[in-house]
C-alpha cells in the first residue's frame, strides 16, 4: 500500500514541557491506524499540528507527496484532511444540508447553489452507505444519525484522510456497529482513518495498525492482529494495568434513597418524567443511555441543584431537602459530569480544592473551620492524606486545581468525595452513604479508569449506595449491580446486570421496549 501521510520527526514544545518528542508516523491508502496514549500522552498536540492548528517547532508533514504548509487549517482541508471530534459541532436548528454548506461556500458567492449541493451530497451519502436527510433538522436527529452527519461534512469537502476521535464514547452498541461498517465501506474505496479511541477492543476490531504515545514519544508500533488489549494497556501506562475486581454486591441493606414517580420541569432536551428508583446500601446501580436522556436531570435532583416537580423523593425515609450543603452534611457525596467547571475551582489550589465541600458544619466541632476562619494545618493535613490515598500528583497542595492533568483532577474529585475528615484525635467521620458518580471515568486514560472504577466498588463494599450514570456501556456492565436505561425523561426498571444483553440495552437506548 503507499503512503497517503508521512510525519517525520514531529517535535513539540510547551516551554519545558515536550507535548512531542520527535514522532514519525505514516499512514498508508485504505489502512485504519489506531493512535492510543494516556491523557497527556501527545494525541490531541499531534493531530492538532496534523490539522494546522499549531505549528510543529521541528519536523515535516506530506500528504500524498507534497508538503504541508504549516499552521493552516484550510490547507489541511484542501490536502484532503477532515477531522470529526468527540464533540459534534453541529446547529440544531438548521437542516442536515446547511450545516454541511456552513464554511464549505465562500462569501463574495452572490447565491447558494443548494441543488448542485444537495446532489452531491446525496451521491457521497450514497456511496458511504450514510443514509440521511437533506432537509432534516439536526436537532430531531438521533446522536448517531449526527455523528453521520459530522462525517459527511468531512467526505463532502473531498477528505480522503479522516480522524475520527473517540468516534464511538455516545453510541449506542447498534450505532457502534453501523458505524464500524460504514469504515469498512470508506476503507474499501479507499480512505485513510486515524482512529482515536480508549475503547481497546474497538481498536483492536477496526485497525490494521496501532501506534502507542507516552510521554510525547512514540514507544510501540504494531500490527493489530496479533495484539492484545493487555498489550495495549501496558504500552500505553509502561506497566502491567489490572482491571478493577468485579465482584457482586455481597451485602445489600436497606434503601438509601428512593424517587417515587418523580419529574422535573425541562431545561432544554433534560428532564425526568415519571421516575421510580429505589438506591440500596452496598449496591452499585448503573444508568446506561446517550446523552442528553435525563441523566443531568438525575444527578442534579440527588445533588440538591434542581428540584421535583412532581413524585417524592427520599433519603433514609425524609424527604429529601434541594440544598447541597444540606446533602453534604446527611452524607450524600457527588462526582460531577464535569470535573473542570464544576468539580473544582480552576484558581484555587489543590488543598483548598480537597476541603471546599466540607466547609459547614458547627464550627465548634468542626475539624478545619473554627470561628469564621479556616485552619489552614488541619485542612492541608487533610489534602495531604487525600493526595497520598487516591495518588494525586502533579505540583503540590498549593498547586492551582487547573494545573492537573484530568486523572488527576478526578481523583482529587473522588478522595473529596469519598475520604472522610479526621478531627483532632485521629477519629475519622462516617464515610459517604450515598455517592452520585456521574461519567466518573469520562475522557480518562485505561489506568486512571481502573483506580476511579475500584474506588466505586471499595466504597460499595463499605456500605455506600452508588448511582453510577455512564455513557460507556462496557463500564455499566463491568460495575452494576443493577442496570437501568434512562431515554426521553423515562427510566426502564432496574434489573440485575446479568438479565440484561448488550443488544436489549442497546435497544432500550434508543427508545426501544424490550421485555
Amino acid at each position: 500500500m503507499s503512503n497517503v501521510l508521512r510525519l517525520s520527526g514531529i517535535t513539540k514544545r510547551f516551554g519545558k514541557l515536550v507535548a512531542n518528542d520527535h514522532i514519525s508516523l505514516t499512514l498508508a491508502r485504505g489502512e485504519v491506524l489506531a493512535l492510543l496514549g494516556e491523557n497527556g500522552a501527545g494525541k490531541s498536540t499531534l493531530m492538532s499540528i496534523l490539522f494546522g492548528h499549531y505549528v510543529a517547532d521541528e519536523g515535516s508533514i506530506e500528504v500524498f507527496g507534497q508538503p504541508l504548509p504549516p499552521g493552516q487549517p484550510r490547507a489541511a482541508l484542501a490536502a484532503g484532511i477532515g477531522m470529526v471530534h468527540q464533540h459534534f459541532t453541529l446547529a440544531d436548528n438548521l437542516t442536515v444540508l446547511d450545516n454541511v454548506l456552513l464554511g464549505s461556500e465562500p462569501l463574495w458567492q452572490p447565491f447558494s447553489r443548494r441543488g448542485e449541493a444537495r446532489a452531491r451530497l446525496l451521491a457521497v451519502s450514497q456511496q458511504f452507505g450514510l443514509p440521511v436527510s437533506p432537509d432534516a433538522k439536526v436537532g430531531s436527529l438521533s446522536v448517531g444519525e449526527r455523528q453521520r452527519v459530522e462525517i459527511l461534512k468531512a467526505l463532502y469537502r473531498g477528505a480522503r484522510i479522516l480522524i475520527l476521535d473517540e468516534p464511538t464514547a455516545v453510541l449506542t452498541p447498534q450505532e457502534s456497529e453501523a458505524l464500524f461498517g460504514t469504515l469498512a465501506q470508506m476503507v474499501a474505496q479507499g480512505l485513510s482513518i486515524i482512529f482515536i479511541s480508549h475503547k481497546l477492543g474497538e481498536v483492536l476490531r477496526v485497525s490494521h495498525r496501532v501506534a502507542v504515545l507516552r510521554q510525547g514519544k512514540l514507544v510501540a508500533e504494531a500490527p493489530a492482529q496479533g495484539a492484545t488489549q493487555g498489550q495495549l494497556a501496558q504500552w500505553m501506562v509502561g506497566h502491567a494495568i489490572e482491571a478493577a475486581e468485579r465482584r457482586p454486591a455481597q451485602n445489600v441493606g436497606e434503601p438509601v434513597c428512593t424517587l417515587s414517580h418523580v419529574s422535573t420541569a425541562p431545561t432544554g432536551r433534560d428532564r425526568l418524567h415519571d421516575v421510580s428508583l429505589t438506591l440500596r446500601a452496598g449496591e452499585i446501580v448503573a444508568i446506561a443511555g446517550v446523552s442528553g436522556n435525563g441523566q443531568v436531570a438525575l444527578a442534579d435532583l440527588l445533588c440538591g441543584t434542581r428540584p421535583a416537580t412532581a413524585g417524592e423523593v427520599t433519603l433514609r425515609g425524609a424527604p429529601l431537602q434541594p440544598r447541597p450543603a444540606w446533602l453534604v452534611g446527611q452524607g450524600v457525596a457527588r462526582i460531577p459530569e464535569d470535573r473542570h467547571a464544576v468539580g473544582v475551582v480552576g484558581d484555587l489550589p489543590v488543598w483548598e480544592n480537597a476541603v471546599s465541600e466540607r466547609l459547614r458544619g458547627p464550627w465548634f466541632a468542626h475539624p478545619w473551620f473554627r470561628a469564621f476562619w479556616v485552619k489552614r494545618r488541619a485542612a492541608r493535613q487533610h489534602a495531604q492524606r487525600v493526595a497520598e490515598t487516591f495518588d494525586v500528583r502533579g505540583g503540590g497542595a498549593d498547586a492551582p486545581a487547573r494545573s492537573l492533568s484530568g486523572g488527576n483532577m478526578q481523583k482529587l474529585i473522588l478522595g473529596r468525595a469519598l475520604m472522610p475528615p479526621q478531627d483532632a484525635d485521629g477519629a475519622h467521620a462516617a464515610p459517604p452513604q450515598l455517592i452520585i458518580a456521574h461519567q466518573p471515568t469520562w475522557g480518562l486514560d485505561i489506568g486512571a479508569v481502573m483506580f476511579v472504577q475500584q474506588q466505586l466498588i471499595n466504597a460499595r463494599d463499605a456500605g455506600a449506595a452508588v448511582l453510577l450514570i455512564s455513557d460507556d456501556l462496557d463500564e455499566v456492565l463491568a460495575l452494576g449491580d443493577r442496570v437501568a436505561v434512562m431515554h426521553d425523561g423515562q427510566l426502564s426498571e432496574a434489573r440485575r446486570a446479568e438479565d440484561w444483553t448488550r443488544e436489549a440495552i442497546g435497544l432500550a437506548m434508543a427508545g426501544a421496549v424490550h421485555e
